[in-house]
Formats: structure tokens, sequence, C-alpha cells
């Protein structure tokens, strides 16, 4: 299948072949469904904590969070151009004719539009916005009156201003404060400090972000990190990387063929954000927090969001002291059978495949520990309020057990009425907001790609240079390539999950900080 330049291609990229041909192969047989067994509910999977636990767990967090090195990892790479869709559109249709004029007051079409001018001045970057044309000799209250409208989405969108069409989300003001906005990456530092430094007051952060922005996230850091350092007597220690090009996947066309670009080469593309599994795995850490950049919320309200970022941490130091004793028990061959194995069934959710009472003694102990030696996510869950996104469910594995998953919506066989049905009762959704364990019992780092499921990816239909591929994306990063860690769901508040898909969910209550 692959000529010499072929290969000399792949190993420059580092890709190695026998990967390369299995991401084909998947594309040829297809990836399988998730098999639900029944969606996760309060009681049945998830686990909610009362006032008293809460308060207990922030006080375990104040006494054991400095004995641990914590980072948080911010997928980062989110364009913000999606965020901007409408206006784009807009732009690109509006003349500011009466008829044009009359169509923004009445077509609910265009109702995100209107809004936007009807409430700009309530946006964090207002004042910069006003300034980037005060510089071009044009008023925005005149344009705004005259409903000129264009000029001033130039200035917003463009290069003739500030361009935030072309930047990434977390470098997009969000929230005011008096006459000062900040950036979803200066509330990550501010998170940090509040919940992230460890004895010697040091934050560590990682962000994830795209080749073509890390200059300007480079700049942003040096520009605002010794304010903060300075506000919260920290030191930040602030780590960035890409997606790696190894981790990119072959396109091939509807032959299931490898897709070749005009010069003949072979054509990758981005995997999704199942690549950043590689990059998880380079930290140096006991401890991740991982949230996406734009789920933030301004000072007002982040007491909320530190509170539950702490119970994440109690109910996982629990969990992990529990699983740590039980594995060194069994290897001392001091454990109790039956009562690891009502452990592993009753609290982390696991159900034995059918087998599993045929085994030995000795055969059950070593299954025993195989799904004791996993690394460990606790992952808040949100209720259900019809937001996009996957859900927790209880899913069969290949090996014939059932464990806790995130399932998205693509792994589900909605053709089934069954597990459309199971799919449809899920009463939370996932916000993306997990901690992770990625040592084991003996302070090694465990190998994550090992626990991931390689029959979770996605296919789609992409085009190039007019002609028609398919792509495919790793498994997800909190679904697929988190498939056989050890999984707890916990209730978190709904206040925790506030999300920037469109420039106007910055006018929610939640972002507005006044």
């Amino acid at each position: 299948m692959f000529t010499s330049q072929d290969l000399a291609q792949l190993q420059a990229r580092g890709s190695a072949v026998a990967v390369v041909e299995q991401q084909i192969q998947h594309f040829v047989q297809g990836f399988p469904f998730l098999p639900l067994v029944k969606a996760a509910t309060v009681g049945d999977g998830i686990l909610q904590i009362d006032q008293t636990t809460l308060n207990r767990y922030v006080a375990l967090f104040e006494a054991e969070n400095s004995k641990k090195k914590i980072v948080k990892f911010i997928p980062a790479s989110g364009a913000a151009s999606r965020m901007f869709q409408a206006l784009f559109s807009f732009r690109d249709s509006y003349k500011g004719t009466a008829e044009d004029i009359q169509k923004l007051e009445t077509d609910k079409s265009l109702a995100s539009v209107k809004q936007f001018f009807a409430e700009i001045e309530k946006f964090a970057f207002y004042n910069d916005l006003s300034d980037s044309l005060d510089e071009q000799g044009m008023a925005i209250q005149k344009l705004m009156a005259e409903k000129n409208y264009v000029p001033i989405l130039d200035a917003l969108l463009t290069e003739k201003g500030l361009n935030y069409g072309n930047l990434p989300k977390g470098l997009l003001q969000f929230h005011l404060y008096g006459d000062e906005a900040r950036t979803p990456f200066e509330e990550r530092l501010v998170e940090g400090a509040n919940y992230a430094q460890n004895k010697n007051k040091v934050v560590h952060l990682h962000f994830t972000v795209s080749p073509e922005h890390l200059p300007k996230f480079e700049q942003h850091l040096k520009e605002s990190k010794y304010f903060y350092e300075k506000y919260f007597g920290v030191t930040y220690h602030v780590t960035f990387s890409e997606q790696k090009p190894s981790t990119d996947t072959i396109a091939v066309d509807g032959q299931n063929q490898p897709f070749r670009n005009a010069d003949g080469s072979l054509l990758f593309r981005p995997a999704g954000h199942g690549a950043l599994l590689e990059n998880l795995d380079d930290l140096d850490a006991d401890l991740v927090f991982i949230k996406n950049i734009d789920n933030v919320v301004p000072d007002r309200i982040k007491h909320t969001t530190y509170d539950y970022k702490k119970a994440l941490f109690g109910v996982l130091l629990e969990y992990q002291t529990r699983i740590f004793n039980y594995l060194r028990a069994m290897y001392s061959s001091k454990a109790n059978l039956a009562e690891v194995e009502k452990f592993v069934q009753k609290e982390l959710c696991i159900i034995f495949p059918s087998e599993y009472s045929k085994k030995t003694i000795t055969e059950k102990s070593a299954y025993l520990i195989e799904k004791l030696n996993r690394p460990i996510r606790i992952c808040g869950m949100v209720k259900n309020e019809g937001e996009p996104g996957g859900g927790p469910f209880w899913a069969k594995n290949a090996d014939g057990s059932v464990s806790l998953q995130i399932a998205e919506s693509a792994q589900i066989d909605m053709n089934d009425p069954k597990q459309k049905q199971i799919a449809q009762s899920a009463s939370h959704f996932n916000p993306v907001d997990l901690l992770c364990s990625l040592k084991d019992w003996q302070d090694k780092k465990f190998y994550l790609p090992k626990f991931r499921d390689e029959q979770t990816g996605f296919i789609s239909k992409k085009s190039k240079d007019g002609k028609e591929l398919k792509a495919q994306e790793l498994p997800g990063l909190w679904n697929g390539a988190m498939s056989n860690w050890i999984t707890i769901f916990l209730e978190v508040p709904v206040l925790t999950f506030n999300p920037v898909k469109t420039v106007n969910d910055l006018l929610r209550e939640q972002h507005q900080n006044s």
C-alpha cells in the first residue's frame, strides 16, 4: 500500500506504519457502537453529596492538597471563529439599506445579531472595540445610531481592529472588573492560585494550543503573569504543548485507499481532542484537573467552582487510598477476596463478566488487581438541561464486563430503539470537569495510551481540493481515551458549567460581573 516515499513521510512524521495501517482498517470496518446498559443516575452510578459532606471534602483538600503535585490541564486550541459565525454571515450580507435594517428588526434568524448590537455595551471587549474604532477616526456610538454595523464588525472580527475572528477563545476578553477585562486565560491563572498551588506556592498550569496561536499565548502570559503572581503571592509555572503530528490520522478516499495530495504525498489530519492523551501522558503530576478553556465564570460566583474542585479532590483521595490499600494487600496475599470483590462491584461500579465465577482464586485475584491498578478519574456531572454533549452511562466493555463510561451521541446506535431510549433517559451530562490520578500505588506513572479503547473513534466526511475524503478522529479524551480508567461520577451544580459557544453567551447572567 505504501511507496518508499510514503514510508519516508511516515518516518518523518513519527507515525508508525502499523498504526496507520490500523487506522485504514478502521475505515474499512467502521467503529462499533458502545452498548449501553442503562443511564447512570444519582444513587446508581452518580454520587451526590450534601453540604456537610462538601464541607468535609473542602477540609480534606485544605489538609492534603499541598502534599500532591497538582496540574491544571486546559485544552485551549479552540478557535473563536465559531463564536462569531452569525456575525460573519451578517457582515457579508448587510448593506445598510432600509430593507436590511427592517430585516434585522423582524427576521427571527437574525435574533442573535439583533441582541448583539442591542446589548453591545455589556461585552467586556466593548471598551477596546470603541478604542479601536476611535483610532480609525470612527465613533462607535455614531455608527450604532446610523445603523452602520459593518465597520463595527470589521473592527471586532478582522485585522482592522481586535481580530477576534482569528484568535483562540482563550485570548478574548470575557469578563469585566471595573475598567479592566479578563480573558479566559487570565481566569485560569486566578483559579489556579485558588486551588492548585503547592506548599511552595507554585501553581502549575498546562495549556494545549494550536501552533499558530502559541506566540500570542506566550505574549499574553508575559503581559499578565507578574500582576497575578503579586496579587495572589504565588509563582506560576505555565507550560504549553501542541497536538503532536504523530497523532494525526490518515485520510482515505471513497474506496478506503490513502488520500493523496496534489504532489502525491499522503494526507494526514488532526485527530480531535483524543490526540491530547499524548500531551496528558507527558505531564509529571500526581493529580490533574481538566476543564475546557471557555468554561469560566467571573470571581463573584467562582466560590462554588472552587468548593466542588475540592470535592473532586476529596472523593478521589478517599477512593485512591482504599484502592491502593487493597492493591498492597493483594500483592502481599493478605487481602480478603470477597471484600475486594464487593468494593469493585458496589463502589467502583464494575460488573464482572459471567465467566468470572468460573475462575480459580488465583485467576480472580489477578483479574481484580488488573481492574484496580489503573488511572483514576473523578468526573463532575451536571443535571441535563438540554445542553449538547456526552453523558454518563453504564456500558458493556469488550471483555464482557460493565462499567461507567462517558458516551457521546455518535457512539450510540440511535437506530436501536432500546439504545435510543437509554440515551434519552440520561438525567445528567458531561461538562468536562475531571480530576485525574496518573500514578499507581507504587507512585509510578501509568502509560495512559495503554488504557484507551481503540474501538471508539469517529469517522466523518470531509473534502480537499474539491475531492471527497473520509477523516478519522481518535477516541475522545474523556470517553474512549479513558475508557479503561477507574471512573467515578460526582454530581456538581449546573452553576459550575458555563461554556461560551457563541458570543452572546457572554451576555448570560453568569458571565456578567455585576
